[in-house]
């Protein structure tokens, strides 16, 4: 495994690691800055919001740099915005420390993606893109608890270590990845926001907003879904977001299988529903540590499974467009997470702590039947459903800008 590969995935683990952990921290967050737990959640918010926003934009105002340099400037804005949110006096300044973050990592993502299929050879260029991304699987599983963990008594601990993580792959970078390709004309923000005309991208787009506006309004506050269990204890908050990170893998590994095997239909449908049903029981499993781990092993497993189908379905609607669909599927999960933020900030002050995820559900209902409506007519099954994964390998990595490399690439 080239070293520069696992460098850029170091990159994209602080990148997951941050936009994820702040979730398992909240409560500290709040306890330190004088906030409510729901308005220290819009942490995640502005970070989501931010990254939605910013990323077509700057892909667009960076596509002419060199890659080693725009690789360089984004982990280092990245970097710095840790510390300053390690080092934020009130709330309102860790806010902007967050915008700033974002701003980073929009820049980061889709550059490292796309980097990393030029550093090989053709015919590996699908396992080089698995790489990179992976460090945003990994920092599911093992980034989010630990970080949870290292911030049980001090939050800024956390950031601390997110500055760290930033600094080595900097550092790792600056020293090993010389000589790359120079970028090739890409599309501008016109052309990436155009698909948005089309009533069936929008209608797939909205789908993907929808489904993770229901998810992340119960995995920003999770600590406060599964308070029950864990009596305020962060060993005990730490293994739920453990189990939660493994899950998310595996349902990540079982939603490419099940897209091939089953359609894309069928996943967005059961995917949905079961995750409706875990939203539901969840302010009973929520009372217990057995019930808080049989939700952190089936949220996941489905909704990591929708998260895969959602892309290989907008890259179907036009391979020829792959890249463009999958920056659009990314600004809209992105958005859904900010949304998420506030949706559950709603949800536990009209319905309380206890009950706020019978929200969440009903939004997981509106999400299959969203799908469910666009996706009758759409046959994605069989000899399409290989275009499909034709398109997701020619342009797919989430985030806008991979179309810079023109290169076969692979979620």
């Amino acid at each position: 495994m080239p070293v520069r590969l696992l460098l850029l995935a170091l990159g994209t683990f602080a990148v997951g690691t941050d936009s994820m952990v702040v979730a398992g921290i909240l409560g500290p967050v709040a306890a330190d800055l004088g906030v409510s737990v729901p308005a220290a959640g819009q942490l995640v918010t502005v970070f989501a919001l931010g990254y939605a926003l910013l990323a077509p934009v700057l892909a667009a105002l960076t596509a002419r740099w060199p890659r080693r340099r725009l690789l360089l400037t984004a982990l280092a804005v990245f970097t710095a915005a840790n510390a300053l949110s390690a080092l934020a006096p009130t709330f309102a300044a860790l806010l902007a420390t967050r915008v700033l973050a974002a701003a980073g990592a929009a820049l980061y993502t889709p550059a490292a993606n796309a980097v990393a299929t030029a550093l090989v050879a053709p015919e590996r260029r699908g396992r080089a893109l698995a790489t990179v991304l992976g460090g945003m699987t990994v920092a599911t599983a093992l980034g989010v608890p630990v970080g949870t963990w290292v911030g049980r008594g001090d939050w800024r601990l956390t950031m601390w270590l997110v500055t760290a993580l930033g600094l080595a792959a900097l550092a790792g970078l600056a020293l090993l990845l010389r000589a790359l390709p120079a970028p090739v004309a890409a599309a501008g923000l016109a052309a990436r926001l155009a698909p948005l005309g089309r009533p069936r991208v929008l209608g797939a787009a909205a789908t993907t907003l929808a489904f993770f506006l229901a998810f992340q309004s119960v995995y920003i506050y999770l600590a406060t879904a599964v308070a029950g269990a864990t009596g305020g204890d962060a060993g005990r908050l730490s293994t739920v977001l453990a189990v939660t990170g493994a899950a998310s893998v595996a349902g990540s590994w079982l939603g490419g299988r099940l897209v091939d095997r089953v359609g894309v239909r069928r996943v967005l449908l059961t995917g949905s529903l079961v995750a409706a049903g875990a939203f539901a029981a969840l302010p009973w499993l929520g009372r217990s540590m057995a019930g808080a781990l049989v939700y952190a092993v089936v949220t996941p497993l489905a909704g990591w499974a929708v998260s895969v189908a959602l892309p290989h379905r907008l890259a179907s609607l036009d391979p020829g467009s792959a890249p463009l669909l999958i920056s659009l599927n990314s600004s809209a999960l992105y958005l859904g997470t900010a949304a998420g933020g506030v949706a559950g900030s709603w949800a536990i002050a009209v319905l309380g702590a206890r009950l706020f995820p019978l929200a969440a559900a009903v939004l997981a209902l509106v999400a299959a039947g969203m799908a469910a409506a666009t996706t009758r007519t759409q046959h994605i099954v069989g000899t399409p459903a290989g275009a499909e994964r034709t398109a997701v390998a020619a342009g797919t990595a989430a985030g806008a800008g991979v179309d810079q490399v023109p290169a076969p690439v692979r979620r």
